[in-house]
């Protein structure tokens, strides 16, 4: 008879990253309605983008009467040191009903011990588990020593997964995992892994691909069955991350590597119909899957600059109604390029209550004259308040197809309404 393998005890309210295909953490693609729409479609473990620590202490929660949503917020700053009067609250991050402390994985961006447990107790009680980003590599991350920077300082890297393993797990019975990427050397990757093994986490998840590599690079999968092995000696799950295409895909990739589950993220990202088994009916056609997302986002009111970032990555470009998607401005355009009138009713009510003019057009850019002057340097409080928070903010390519989900912590966008939604910081696909 084999022994029985060894297995890190789960927390009372934890969960088991085994036999798990679950969503990437993505920024901008790991909002609400994408988590909500990849669990409809077979996700069994949706992560959260990562947020900034920063961000969640000092926050409020509270539910959202519209919505019965639970959301974190707090008043902007805009780099002054009180907030500006009559300022709508922000919203940090959000969890709805479906996936609280069931399916949703918070994950943290930290690089502190104590800064990542004041954090994680903001949301533990909400949440089936704490993840600890150990993999972005944008600069936005890395130079506040966060994400992939992490990989180069192991010892602050173990220490705060202890502190969570030692302070939130008792507390709060959920388990912690780490999220990393492959070093440079299968001797540095396999001397890391053992000391994160060590630290009590759960789980973890390694991308297949090092910190200088780009998400059109192939993933590399040579150190994946060393990875994997580690982590069962030490009774740890162990999840790929990584040109994961499909969920009959992951199962041949976790059948011929040997690890416990798989995550996606540019392929969910495409079409979040991915999850489903091809016994099941497989891909949905991007049509369904774009009118299942839209359903999430009206009725989570979703911020409608989030939600076209995605459609533009989940229609296909070459569809002739590509263009006035991807230069409308309110719902009510969209559902009507899409034909789905019996959805028009919706989106009239959720661009009223975003405060948007369903009608509404992009103003015409003025040609600018030759060797005209520059209007003068730009407005010192304009410039403040493209940083919310601590936030990093960047200007969404509408083309782009997504980069690695390594998120920073998100600006948020208030509106008039004084409903707050959020807006992602940075454009990602899996870290």
């Amino acid at each position: 008879m084999a022994p029985t393998p060894k297995k890190v005890p789960i927390p009372p309210r934890g969960v088991d990253y085994r036999d798990k295909i679950v969503l990437a953490p993505m920024v901008r693609s790991g909002e609400l309605p994408s988590r909500l729409t990849a669990l409809h479609y077979g996700a069994d473990l949706v992560w959260g983008p990562e947020t900034v620590d920063r961000a969640m202490i000092g926050a409020t929660r509270r539910i959202n009467p519209d919505t019965n949503i639970v959301e974190w917020v707090r008043i902007p700053h805009f780099g002054q040191k009180q907030p500006p009067p009559n300022v709508p609250a922000s919203v940090i991050f959000q969890v709805h009903p479906s996936e609280q402390c069931k399916k949703l994985v918070y994950q943290i961006g930290t690089s502190d011990p104590d800064r990542a447990v004041e954090a994680a107790r903001m949301v533990a009680a909400d949440v089936a588990g704490i993840d600890v980003n150990a993999g972005c590599p944008k600069p936005f991350s890395t130079s506040g020593g966060m994400g992939a920077a992490l990989l180069k300082t192991p010892d602050k890297l173990c220490a705060i997964l202890e502190a969570l393993v030692n302070n939130i797990v008792p507390e709060f019975e959920i388990g912690i995992s780490v999220k990393m990427r492959l070093l440079e050397t299968a001797a540095e990757t396999e001397t890391l892994v053992r000391r994160l093994c060590g630290t009590g986490i759960t789980g973890l998840t390694v991308h297949c691909r090092t910190t200088p590599m780009r998400p059109r690079e192939p993933a590399i999968r040579g150190q994946l069955r060393m990875v994997a092995d580690i982590c069962r000696e030490a009774g740890v799950a162990c999840l790929m991350n990584g040109d994961v295409e499909s969920r009959d895909h992951a199962k041949k990739l976790i059948e011929e590597f040997g690890v416990d589950g798989a995550m996606m993220a540019r392929a969910a990202e495409t079409n979040p119909s991915c999850f489903r088994p091809e016994a099941e009916g497989g891909f949905a056609s991007w049509q369904d899957a774009v009118e299942k997302y839209l359903q999430n986002c009206m009725t989570t009111y979703n911020r409608f600059g989030n939600t076209k970032y995605l459609l533009c990555n989940m229609v296909p470009g070459k569809w002739p109604g590509f263009k006035n998607i991807s230069q409308s401005k309110s719902y009510t355009q969209v559902i009507r390029t899409f034909g789905l009138s019996h959805l028009e009713k919706q989106a009239m009510e959720t661009d009223a209550k975003l405060g948007i003019d369903p009608e509404s057009t992009a103003p015409r850019k003025g040609k600018k004259r030759k060797n005209q002057a520059p209007e003068g340097r730009p407005d010192l409080e304009t410039k403040k308040q493209k940083v919310s928070n601590g936030a990093v903010t960047g200007s969404p390519n509408p083309k782009m197809n997504g980069n690695a989900p390594s998120s920073v912590l998100d600006k948020e966008q208030p509106v008039s309404n004084g409903t707050a939604t959020r807006e992602p910081a940075m454009a990602a696909a899996s870290m």
